[in-house]
């Protein structure tokens, strides 16, 4: 079944097509929250919130764009309000250092796509929710400020901070293999 039929059949409350799609979305945007929240519970919370502001929204999709895109959208935004409402999102308003360096961000070594997340799971909440969005998301620093409630040159900050850490995290990770096999 396409997107538009499951939508239509969703409209009209066919308990069939919402689990349908639940079960069609909710391993990929579940993947998008766990990369906001370190824990599997808080994640499963704001998939569920989200999924219900899915359901009742539902009508105000314009069937224009990816319906995916439209989903995760949402979900993005859930675990942003979950992080706000828990105070995780941190407001570093120190100087800020050249983004130059930032660019910068790559690694001799191959790390396995698995890896690579984990890494980013392991940074502090603000650094985290800054690089996802960003980095994987694609958001501009703006938006990402109007989405957090943090300023524009703190989400670049924590963005930097973010690459500076990963960078060191890959290091320690790369010297750790290199001693494993110098063994």
């Amino acid at each position: 079944m396409d997107d538009e039929t499951l939508i239509r059949r969703c409209l009209r409350q066919d308990p069939k097509a919402q689990r349908l799609l639940y079960e069609r979305f909710a391993p990929k945007m579940m993947a998008v929250c766990r990369r906001y929240l370190n824990r599997n519970e808080e994640a499963e919370e704001a998939l569920s919130n989200g999924f219900i502001k899915v359901y009742s929204n539902l009508e105000s999709f314009s069937f224009k764009g990816s319906f995916e895109g439209w989903i995760r959208m949402i979900v993005v935004r859930e675990c942003l309000m979950y992080l706000r409402g828990k105070k995780l999102v941190v407001d570093y308003t120190d100087q800020m250092e050249k983004l130059d360096k930032a660019s910068d961000f790559q690694t001799d070594m191959k790390l396995e796509t698995e890896d690579l997340m984990a890494l980013v799971q392991d940074l502090p909440d603000g650094y985290r929710t800054v690089f996802n969005l960003y980095v994987i998301e694609g958001y501009k620093h703006q938006e990402i400020a109007e989405m957090t409630g943090i300023t524009e040159s703190t989400s670049k900050t924590q963005l930097l901070r973010a690459r500076n850490m990963l960078q060191q995290k890959i290091k320690n990770v790369e010297n750790s293999l290199v001693e494993i096999k110098g063994l």
